[in-house]
């Protein structure tokens, strides 16, 4: 089952974002308003309510969507440095037109297409928004022997992993499956260009990430990041800045273990469904929402 629901990011303009979002990216709004108290409190980010927020959505109509709300930009916050959520990638029919259209764009080519040592199955690229969110383009060419991968229909297409950068990958793998239900993939070892690039080390160094899965659906990167690397600076009592929450949900909401922020509730929109959702503290202080099956 594909379980991967919506990324959420915080940005400093929200016209800005949307409007970038919607040329480069060809996603629309669908739902647009202020953040409700409550569900605000539900991610322990009170300060956070009533700030302005849009859900878009690929033009191929797939319902895994990307949610910005607007709040203050964060001086200290440089993409990849910190813990947490750090990237969202987007499957594209062909990295090569996707990376001509971010070269004539205000998002910057951070990693430009480059296959992976064993992964020909993939084929990425990277870019660096105006808020320091990171986003893959990654082109599928085939599936992996134990896990499916999603096909892109329209040149840039929607979301389908979540990049988490932890102190521990292994306590990190270890959280997720036991409070998200989902299982551990692949571990290995890689040439990461980006994340080297971030924190100027060798270029060919070998960085370990891994994946989790359900079933055979990959959803989630889990990497090792650098000692270098920090806890992430918020304002008091609002979101972290760049990709704050990843969103799931669960055929099996009710053998989620919590501990939630808020007991879950019936939420409504695009991403909730008319179904109960609640948010967890995950690994250095990670939002993970999961949402009712």
């Amino acid at each position: 089952m594909k379980l991967l629901r919506a990324a959420t990011l915080t940005v400093a303009d929200i016209k800005r974002s949307t409007s970038l979002y919607a040329e480069f990216f060809d996603y629309s709004i669908v739902e647009e308003g202020l953040v409700d108290s409550n569900l605000a409190a539900s991610w322990s980010a009170p300060n956070s309510a009533g700030q302005p927020y849009a859900i878009m959505q690929p033009s191929s109509g797939a319902e895994i969507y990307i949610r910005f709300i607007e709040q203050p930009a964060v001086d200290s916050f440089k993409a990849l440095r910190t813990y947490g959520w750090n990237a969202i990638e987007i499957c594209v029919t062909d990295v090569l037109a996707a990376n001509e259209r971010m070269e004539n764009s205000p998002f910057e080519i951070i990693g430009p297409p480059r296959e992976i040592d064993g992964l020909p199955a993939i084929y990425p690229m990277q870019v660096r928004g105006p808020d320091e969110e990171i986003v893959y383009l990654t082109q599928i060419r085939s599936d992996l022997p134990a896990f499916d991968l999603p096909r892109a229909s329209t040149l840039i297409d929607k979301l389908f992993i979540l990049v988490m950068g932890c102190s521990d990958m292994d306590e990190g793998n270890a959280w997720l499956a036991k409070h998200a239900g989902v299982e551990m993939g692949r571990d290995m070892e890689i040439v990461y260009t980006m994340l080297a690039g971030a924190y100027g080390t060798d270029m060919d160094e070998l960085h370990r990430i891994s994946t989790m899965i359900h079933g055979r659906d990959v959803f989630l990167e889990i990497d090792q990041y650098p000692e270098a690397a920090t806890q992430r600076e918020n304002h008091e009592g609002m979101l972290p800045p760049g990709v704050a929450i990843g969103s799931m949900w669960h055929p099996e909401f009710d053998s989620l273990p919590g501990p939630w922020i808020t007991e879950p509730v019936v939420r409504d929109g695009p991403i909730y469904k008319g179904k109960r959702a609640g948010t967890m503290i995950g690994p250095d202080g990670t939002l993970v929402e999961m949402i009712e099956g």
